[in-house]
């Protein structure tokens, strides 16, 4: 029965989002706060507010008293000017998606919003909210500003940062002015690692185009050479670098050629999915650590032997998303 609840409390929420807000698929930025996009009603505050003054006009009224009309009518005038001011501190405002970095499941996704202020007045005491999670933050007058907003991310996938909400109750917090609105922007969620994996398989049974390897020579040092961004740091030749010379990548003997193949059939048949995944990308870190080049095999897809961010970078990615709904145009790509 909760579930249900919660189910058709959703749809609710949705459909209300789509007919009161216009809210529907991810906006491509930049998403610009107009007039018709930020709506204002009294805070929790306000209303409190509105009662009293309601009360101390009753009270003038039945006692005739001339400064009781005086203060009502004040403060009712500063609360109706704060309407304005809580309007125009979100009006005009323009909004695009940053970069969130991946993040392993069960971590916190960061994030980050460009919001770009063109008036020359600073736009103090805003909140960003999704997912239930908040944070505070002001733009400088006639400046872009990222706004982070770290959102729980329980799940491997695609997490879409979804339903967001730009609001305000500045100056006296009596009136809350907010806009919604869905940015294209989504974090990588990424396998957990598996806490203490076995070791690489390096020995088991030959490399990704299924020759023979040999562990003899790890350490037999063969010469250097110019260095390039894939390299491993492990490998930089420090001391030349130190005395002034250029930066040069040591290679050694056992080095050249081989390949190591992380592949999923090879696992043990006990393992579920997840927990294969999760042994996949402790593997893919360690063999990125140790500057190997390796090969990624799926169920359907090949990744060619490498090494490096970009190879790195996709090996992630295609676990990250292996057996989901959108991991065939994933492997595609």
């Amino acid at each position: 029965m909760a579930s249900l609840v919660t189910s058709f409390a959703a749809d609710l929420r949705r459909t209300a989002d789509r007919w009161l807000f216009r809210i529907g698929a991810p906006e491509p930025g930049p998403i610009r706060l107009g007039q018709r996009r930020i709506y204002v009603l009294p805070s929790a505050a306000g209303i409190g507010f509105a009662v009293a003054l309601l009360v101390m006009l009753l009270a003038a009224i039945n006692y005739n008293l001339s400064l009781g009309y005086a203060l009502v009518f004040t403060l009712g005038g500063s609360a109706a000017a704060s309407m304005l001011h809580a309007f125009r501190n979100l009006y005009g405002l323009s909004i695009r998606p940053g970069r969130c970095a991946p993040v392993f499941a069960g971590d916190t996704a960061v994030f980050h919003l460009l919001i770009d202020n063109p008036a020359p007045r600073r736009r103090p005491a805003l909140r960003l909210g999704a997912h239930g999670h908040w944070s505070a933050f002001e733009l400088p007058a006639a400046q872009e500003t990222a706004a982070a907003l770290a959102c729980p991310a329980p799940r491997r996938g695609r997490l879409a940062l979804g339903r967001s909400v730009l609001e305000t109750r500045w100056p006296l917090g009596l009136i809350r002015a907010w806009s919604v609105f869905v940015p294209d922007a989504e974090c990588l969620v990424l396998p957990a690692p598996e806490p203490d994996p076995p070791p690489l398989p390096l020995d088991a049974g030959g490399d990704a185009h299924g020759g023979r390897r040999t562990r003899e020579g790890d350490d037999d040092f063969a010469g250097l050479r110019a260095h390039r961004s894939a390299d491993s740091p492990r490998h930089v030749a420090w001391k030349v670098l130190a005395r002034g010379g250029p930066m040069l990548t040591k290679e050694f003997a056992s080095g050249r050629g081989r390949e190591l193949l992380l592949d999923w059939e090879r696992l043990p048949p006990g393992l579920d999915d997840e927990r294969r995944l999760s042994r996949l990308v402790a593997w893919v870190l360690a063999a990125e650590r140790e500057g190997l080049r390796y090969a990624l095999v799926l169920p359907g897809v090949r990744v060619p032997a490498a090494n490096g961010g970009a190879h790195h970078a996709r090996c992630l990615r295609l676990l990250a998303l292996h057996g989901l709904a959108d991991a065939a145009m994933e492997d595609e790509a």
